[in-house]
């Protein structure tokens, strides 16, 4: 169970412990996301209230919480969509706190927001094509690559994008920040509206690509049974702030915090 304070609210452990024996490369060297002490507030509102967490390289770390326990605003705020108050980001050690948002991508960090933003009038593969774009010519190995991840995408690939369902479109916004061949994948409610099939499929490839290829996902989602599955870490938000951070499957048996901060 994760430690109380005296107040009742869930006290922050230590370094989370090893994640899934065997998955991911669980590099022990430099992390490849630190987040020290953020802050952001939006006017009056403190979104974030001295947050701290890190994301393994070549591990799922979920952050989980309620709505309103500041996930969103976390993610905006590592990616420099929204500027902190205090505080400092490092990816793979370098700070990039203050870096322009543009310089992320160049920066090995891909960041695909709550709500499916594809371009509607743009077909699958233009689409896809948006996402290598700051890399200039990208080999078509790479979209072949994509679309044997999502074989759905395959069929709708000369179709615009305001014809896919919910479910393809989520497909193609991973496969187009995919294709930006990121280090660090930032990823907000992906499993949002979606059928329990279609995110099971979604959070499976995330574990393939993690176990496969290395790649460090941290992972938003107010689902927290599905994103617990999958992960190696859990970061527990409420109002602003971390109240716990452990190994996934100590989270999830965990019934006393699990009812308080996460729903089930």
């Amino acid at each position: 169970m994760a430690d109380r304070t005296t107040d009742g609210s869930t006290a922050v452990r230590g370094p989370a412990a090893a994640g899934r024996s065997g998955t991911g490369s669980g590099d022990a060297g430099t992390p490849a996301l630190e987040v020290r002490g953020l802050t952001t507030s939006y006017g009056p509102v403190r979104a974030l209230d001295g947050v701290s967490l890190t994301a393994g390289t070549g591990r799922i770390t979920a952050v989980l919480g309620a709505n309103g326990a500041g996930k969103t605003a976390l993610l905006r705020t590592i990616s420099g969509l929204v500027r902190c108050s205090d505080g400092q980001v490092l990816l793979h050690g370098e700070d990039i706190t203050r870096g322009p948002v543009e310089g992320m991508v160049t920066r090995g960090m891909a960041h695909v927001p709550e709500g499916r933003g594809v371009i509607a009038e743009l077909t699958v593969e233009e689409n896809l094509r948006v996402g290598s774009l700051f890399r200039g010519r990208t080999p078509r190995s790479e979209f072949d690559r994509v679309y044997e991840l999502f074989p759905r995408l395959t069929e709708r690939r000369d179709q615009p994008a305001h014809v896919l369902s919910g479910g393809e479109r989520q497909m193609l916004v991973i496969g187009r920040a995919l294709l930006a061949r990121p280090k660090l994948l930032l990823l907000d409610e992906p499993s949002l509206g979606l059928a329990p099939r279609i995110v099971a499929q979604i959070f499976g490839l995330l574990r393939q690509l993690v176990d496969a290829e290395g790649l460090s996902v941290l992972l938003v989602e107010q689902n927290a049974r599905s994103a617990l599955s999958v992960a190696d870490v859990g970061v527990v938000l409420n109002l602003g702030r971390v109240v716990a951070t452990d190994d996934a499957r100590t989270l999830m048996a965990d019934e006393d915090l699990r009812h308080a901060y996460l729903g089930f």
